[in-house]
């Protein structure tokens, strides 16, 4: 009988051992669905490399003992071709897709995905947003299968004009952004709060424009320098930052910016020594964080002569890592079950990732352009310049409220 029982509690230990790392060893695919041709190609390839550096970084280590395997797709940011390309990976076999460029895509896949896992039971997919920031996708589009790693346009915007109401110097306001949701976005949340903390401000103008197409923004900067504006409030990104920043500079525009994307590829160089001081970034991580992220950054600068700056990568393999180690599982129901309500510890602090909505919360921070010197010493692009910090925002200022009412499966 005592070996009996002996035997018995051997056998369970051993089964209990398996349970405690059922996924280890297993290849975990993402796929990585952006863009790798046109003007925002520079951004794409750079994320795409991103991603890949730190699938090998946390394949070495991570509480769940798997590997991450990245499949990059171009999708010429255009959502006909995102979803060509989630066709494309659902046949490779592929469970997590991740996308950031484009709320316009990321509305297409977030449709398509939840669409995909109602009449594929058991053969579910995550969708891990890294960048695309409409705040409607945590609000009344929201739906179960989306994960936000970003801030979204609102949350911003709160602590943008947060720090805005203290600056006297801002008095007329012109509002220059994409076409698309993000910009019209950032158009409306700007009015609205300013409206609400500095309603002395002026809105001289309000402008929207073709996304990823304008070559020369010469004559928006003519229209905001014949306006007045002292203060220019943007959403661009990429090339569109990028050329917009360099007619500003070609055109002698001496007014403030502020933005939601300057570290991004390309723009660091347009801005160049002349826009010292004048233009600002809101964001939930800069280029001098200290810590495990300053070695993570050399590291990445050191193998791509890049600058690695969507640290929303680093939350996605740290969530992923622990969700699927409390789920004991990389089966996406029981990961997506792990997420909701997940806190863990990132580079920027405590983080959460909202059950309500699937939003996470996290700190944001208010950097500007400036020679880089002892304290803030990386240079984005090799400029000699960098994103000082010089406001932190607390995940409870940042917090904006959520209209989402989640339906789970079952």
């Amino acid at each position: 009988m005592t070996t009996t029982l002996k035997f018995i509690a051997a056998a369970a230990l051993v089964v209990c051992a398996q349970n405690a790392l059922a996924q280890k060893g297993e290849t975990v695919k993402i796929a990585w669905i952006d863009p790798l041709s046109g003007l925002m190609a520079p951004v794409g390839t750079n994320q795409l490399k991103s991603f890949q550096f730190f699938a090998e970084k946390f394949s070495t280590n991570n509480p769940a003992g798997v590997k991450f395997e990245v499949i990059g797709i171009d999708n010429k940011l255009s959502p006909t071709e995102s979803l060509n390309a989630l066709k494309s990976a659902l046949d490779q076999g592929v469970r997590y897709i991740t996308q950031g460029n484009g709320s316009a895509v990321a509305g297409a896949l977030i449709d398509a995905v939840a669409k995909h896992n109602e009449r594929n039971p058991g053969k579910e997919v995550i969708f891990l947003n890294h960048s695309a920031v409409d705040p409607d996708f945590t609000n009344s589009k929201c739906n179960y299968w989306h994960f936000r790693f970003d801030a979204d346009t609102s949350m911003k915007m709160e602590a943008m004009t947060t720090f805005m109401a203290d600056k006297k110097d801002v008095k007329k306001v012109y509002l220059l952004n994409q076409n698309y949701s993000h910009g019209q976005q950032v158009s409306r949340y700007a009015k609205e709060t300013l409206a609400r903390k500095r309603p002395d401000v002026q809105i001289v103008g309000d402008d929207l424009h073709p996304l990823a197409q304008v070559r020369d923004f010469s004559p928006y900067i003519a229209k905001i320098k014949a306006s007045g504006a002292d203060t220019v409030i943007t959403g661009n990104w990429g090339s569109d930052l990028a050329l917009l920043v360099k007619a500003a500079n070609e055109g002698g525009y001496t007014g403030s910016f502020y933005t939601y994307y300057t570290g991004v590829s390309g723009t660091p160089t347009a801005l160049g020594t002349n826009s010292a001081g004048r233009v600002y970034q809101i964001a939930y991580s800069h280029y001098n964080m200290g810590g495990q992220m300053d070695k993570w950054t050399a590291d990445f600068k050191t193998k791509f002569n890049d600058d690695f700056y969507t640290g929303s990568v680093i939350h996605i393999y740290t969530a992923l890592s622990e969700a699927m180690a409390k789920a004991k599982s990389t089966d996406p129901v029981k990961v997506a079950v792990a997420l909701e309500g997940m806190k863990f510890k990132s580079y920027n602090g405590e983080v959460e990732m909202r059950k309500t909505d699937h939003q996470l919360q996290q700190p944001l921070y208010m950097t500007v352009w400036q020679k880089a010197d002892k304290k803030y010493p990386y240079s984005p692009e090799n400029t000699g310049m960098t994103l000082a910090p010089v406001k932190t925002f607390e995940s409870y200022v940042s917090s904006t409220p959520t209209s989402c009412q989640m339906k789970r499966p079952g």
